[in-house]
């Protein structure tokens, strides 16, 4: 022992303690992180510096923080009602169509698709609940196998 008085130790049934706070970090990780932000700023304006005097690619590292990659704009195509399965087919009809055209990219394409098949299987699962509805209904409306023998 370190010549502080023991510590009691945990009894069977006992409540452990409240443990470290909900949300506090651990000393070494806001030491880090301390040592990255001010690392940060200085690393940031050196590659400012260097864009500055025409480094193409310190260029496109400022730029790339500055103006974040786009990750999707908002597509405007005509659909047909989606509420019907039969609408849904022509809807992916006329997404492959505006792709087809160039009026959407592939991505685009893909992603509006994936909506639609999302759609598709909400659809399917309705459906396949109101089949297994009407089944059981008709299991308990119809006599068993030993009520009608003789």
């Amino acid at each position: 022992m370190c010549g502080n008085a023991e510590m009691p130790r945990f009894k069977k049934g006992q409540q452990p303690g409240p443990g470290r706070p909900r949300g506090s970090r651990n000393k070494s990780t806001v030491w880090l992180d301390e040592l990255a932000a001010e690392g940060t700023e200085k690393l940031i304006r050196v590659v400012s510096r260097h864009a500055e005097k025409g480094d193409m690619r310190a260029a496109s590292i400022v730029l790339s923080r500055t103006w974040p990659h786009r990750r999707g704009r908002a597509v405007i195509l005509d659909l047909p009602d989606t509420s019907t399965p039969a609408g849904l087919v022509q809807a992916q009809a006329a997404v492959i169509a505006a792709m087809a055209r160039g009026e959407i990219t592939p991505d685009e394409a893909a992603s509006i698709a994936s909506v639609l098949e999302s759609q598709r299987r909400a659809f399917e699962t309705h459906d396949h609940e109101l089949r297994l509805r009407g089944l059981e209904e008709r299991k308990t409306d119809a006599p068993s196998h030993w009520e009608s023998a003789p």
